[in-house]
């Protein structure tokens, strides 16, 4: 029985958006850079099945240089770079952009009252959906990277990617 890796691949408008960041350059030994597309894919494989590494299907290349050009992304700080452009784009209005956890109102025994702004309190369940949507990503989920730097690497992809579809829709 042969298995599809096809599920879940990126959009042509996705790779659209993710190609503008992504600089192919010529390696230090003169190598042709990879396809990038292909490697994109294949962290998104690893962030949503949560496999290791090395499990990694041929079709996205070898695993190793998947996970290289992962770590070289990572600590370039592209993800970041790109959260920033979608942060900067105004696609999303900036109350949706970040709740802070203090809207959660207190208990009524509480001794001191603190207001609490309901309008946003309401909004907080888009967070929570938020992190189940997360979630999904075995990778997220469970927190199988060894360092944060990695960890966080996927937490960022897995929002850039959220974020891409929700704008689509």
């Amino acid at each position: 029985m042969e298995t599809s890796v096809a599920r879940d691949l990126m959009t042509n408008e996705e790779w659209a958006f993710f190609e503008r960041f992504i600089h192919p350059a010529r390696a230090p030994n003169g190598r042709k850079p990879t396809n990038h597309r292909l490697v994109l894919d294949g962290i998104f494989w690893i962030a949503r099945t949560g496999a290791p590494w090395r499990d990694l299907p041929e079709e996205f290349g070898k695993w190793s240089s998947v996970y290289r050009q992962f770590r070289r992304w990572t600590l370039a700080g592209l993800w970041e770079e790109i959260m920033e452009a979608l942060n900067g784009s105004g696609a999303v209005p900036d109350a949706l952009q970040m709740i802070e956890s203090t809207v959660i109102p207190m208990r009524r025994s509480r001794k001191k009252r603190v207001g609490v702004d309901r309008s946003l309190y309401r909004l907080r369940n888009l967070v929570e959906r938020c992190f189940n949507k997360l979630k999904k990503a075995r990778r997220v989920a469970t927190r199988y990277e060894k360092t944060a730097e990695s960890f966080l690497g996927f937490v960022d992809i897995m929002s850039i990617r959220l974020w891409l579809r929700h704008l689509s829709t």
